[in-house]
């Protein structure tokens, strides 16, 4: 009940930061019009997704009902319905506050920084506040089965991977239509309003930044809860793991509450500054309350240093993304420098980048684990030690409701500096907006390497859960079977990289061919005395989404299952295994290369190595052109999908269990 009033608490708050947006001064009537395009495509793109997300939601509740059980099939629903809800208040308090922030930025960048920062934190407590509302009614509803409140966890998950596919495809259609085009070709400025594509392309920030990217850290956060509840509850017979972990979680929310208010009360004229302090203060809080709890419920620290492990690998990573993407480092300067020479250094250098990047985060996630298990009794008892790694992915999202307000923060403020160039606001505004902006790319990519390394930590909890319920207690990598599932699942994440690129890549080609048309047809566009067609470029970038992201879905929920049914437990075991090892390095190098290569071009764009319209820029756009779907839409997905198909075994797993291995007992 208490972890229910918490969730209530944290959406409260939202409530009341989304009525403190409202009332702020949304700017002049050309402001409103843009603000008001960006608002209309983003709802109507929402409500044609929900649309197709309706018949899937039915067509696998019926599924599990007549497979499964009927009240796993009412959490999975639940789980669903909560994961859309939480993207369409996000995406209602985000294109509020885009032109709030934009207005807001003529009286500097502090009130700036503040409407933005609200926008992003209504986003990341409604995902905390629904969250544990969702899950703590579907377990004491259901009689505290967590075998079946595993269903909301795939509803959250399926959900996610649909959200984040279409979000990354119609965003990244939108962005390298107009930067090819208009940036490249015509030689005009980003965000000009002469662009066609320039409002699919800040309709696109919303749903793929905000929507999408709240629907991936909502799932994360329940995932990672479900997978310590359900290990809880298997090793403590009188429920002090559930305790335990309910009351971290309500820890967290509260914690993530004061962050976000302290954050919000910051006057400072350094944005990265006041989004750190709200976050050290969070981080903080939940490291006493770890202590504390872990001591009175367990009788010793060993809970606590589990967690401490799980949030100091989360910074960790966190700063070692930031070193890879930022300007301020070697990496980037680096491939700016090579961009002197043409786009195809610029693609090597970016590459090699990202294929580097992947090397200290996993390092420290295998740390994370290790201390993890070891502290919680691992070498004695390996249930309580993986029980630890659980822990620390809890604790590692344990903050969730402030990381995901610092992450969507930067697409509200990306699309106030879009408001405020169509709206020809003077220069100083649009200065501050870049500022927020910038400082906003490397928060987002500190946010994908924060999901990344919490969906390993997670899909291993996750992982274990299933070998649980299996009764798998090994796996024999010399068994042919298991070592076939192992490279499946190792190859799965590229082939689901190759679905999401190629979808970019077609919905991107229609984009530009539809700009070129625009540029050539519409008399007087060019000039600024025409008018583009901002709808037509909405309509591609929708269609597109909402075809191409149904095929990289049903891959990652059916792949599983055929795998459990052919060929047996353990075969599925290994695919599993598999494809989290790849796709935690897939993830990681797509989304670090994409980050480099954008603000590779933004640190050219500050005057660096020729500046705006050098070759070297030219090079640079192209680089970023590539990264895109790097960084937006395959390399996020993919954290998605080695959890979805962990989650898909799990819940799947007494069927499994009891039917599994069919071809095998044909080949016997």
């Amino acid at each position: 009940m208490l972890s229910m009033i918490t969730g209530l608490l944290a959406l409260a708050v939202a409530y009341v930061l989304t009525v403190g947006i409202a009332k702020s001064s949304a700017g002049n009537a050309r402001m409103q019009e843009i603000a008001g395009y960006i608002h209309e495509g983003a709802m109507a793109f929402l409500y044609r997704e929900y649309k197709y997300l309706a018949v899937f939601i039915v067509v696998v509740a019926v599924l599990i009902s007549a497979f499964l059980h009927v009240s796993t099939a009412i959490c999975f629903v639940s789980g669903a319905i909560f994961s859309i809800l939480t993207g369409y208040f996000g995406m209602i308090a985000a294109t509020k506050a885009n032109v709030r922030t934009a207005e807001a930025a003529r009286g500097g960048i502090a009130p700036a920084l503040k409407i933005a920062f609200s926008g992003g934190a209504v986003m990341g407590l409604g995902v905390v506040g629904l969250g544990v509302i969702g899950l703590s009614a579907c377990y004491f509803i259901f009689d505290q089965n967590i075998d079946i409140v595993t269903g909301f966890g795939l509803g959250a998950s399926s959900i996610a991977l649909f959200a984040r596919v279409s979000g990354g495809i119609y965003t990244k259609a939108g962005d390298v239509g107009a930067d090819h085009v208009g940036k490249v070709e015509a030689g005009i400025p980003e965000d000009d309003p002469r662009n066609p594509a320039v409002i699919a392309d800040n309709v696109g920030d919303n749903v793929g930044d905000v929507a999408g990217m709240g629907a991936d850290l909502f799932e994360s956060y329940v995932g990672a809860i479900i997978s310590a509840l359900t290990l809880g509850a298997v090793i403590f017979k009188h429920g002090e793991g559930i305790e335990f972990v309910f009351m971290l979680i309500i820890a967290g929310i509260i914690a993530s509450i004061i962050g976000v208010i302290y954050a919000r009360s910051s006057n400072s004229e350094n944005p990265q500054a006041a989004l750190n302090n709200g976050t050290y203060v969070a981080g903080i809080l939940v490291i006493i309350a770890a202590g504390f709890l872990s001591n009175s419920i367990f009788g010793n620290l060993n809970a606590f240093y589990a967690i401490i492990s799980g949030l100091i690998v989360g910074m960790i990573i966190g700063k070692i993304t930031e070193i890879y993407t930022s300007a301020d480092y070697a990496s980037v300067q680096k491939i700016a420098k090579q961009s002197e020479t043409g786009p195809a250094t610029t693609i090597i250098s970016g590459l090699a980048v990202g294929m580097y990047s992947t090397f200290f985060p996993v390092i420290f996630i295998c740390i994370g684990v290790l201390i993890a298990f070891f502290v919680m009794g691992g070498a004695t008892n390996s249930d309580m030690g993986i029980f630890g790694i659980s822990l620390a992915a809890v604790g590692m999202l344990s903050t969730t409701g402030l990381t995901v307000a610092v992450d969507a923060y930067g697409p509200i403020s990306d699309n106030a500096g879009g408001i405020a160039e169509m709206s020809e606001l003077p220069h100083e505004v649009r200065e501050i907006t870049d500022k927020l902006d910038s400082v906003g790319n490397t928060t987002a990519a500190i946010g994908k390497g924060f999901a990344i390394g919490s969906a390993a930590l997670t899909a291993l909890a996750l992982f274990s859960a299933y070998a649980q319920t299996v009764e798998l207690k090994s796996m024999d990598l010399l068994n042919p079977v298991t070592l076939v599932g192992l490279f499946v699942g190792a190859t799965l994440p590229f082939v689901f990289g190759a679905m999401t690129m190629e979808s970019v890549g077609k919905a991107a080609f229609e984009m530009i061919e539809e700009v070129r048309h625009q540029f050539r047809t519409i008399p007087g566009l060019l000039e600024g005395t025409g008018k583009a067609d901002y709808r037509r470029c909405v309509d591609i970038s929708t269609a597109a989404a909402l075809h191409e992201m149904m095929l990289p879905g049903i891959l990652a929920i059916v792949s599983p299952l055929l795998m459990g049914m052919l060929f047996g437990v353990e075969a599925l075991g290994g695919m599993i295994a598999g494809a989290v090892a790849s796709g935690v390095l897939v993830a990681i190098l797509m989304a670090n290369a994409g980050g480099a290569w954008d603000n590779a071009k933004k640190y050219i764009e500050t005057g660096a190595h020729g500046g705006k319209g050098s070759d070297a820029h030219k090079a640079a756009v192209t680089g970023d052109t590539v990264g895109d779907p790097f960084k937006d839409t395959s390399g996020p997905a993919m954290n998605i999908l080695i959890k979805l198909m962990t989650i898909v075994s799990l819940v799947f797993a007494p069927l499994l269990a009891k039917y599994g291995g069919i071809l095998l007992g044909f080949m016997k």
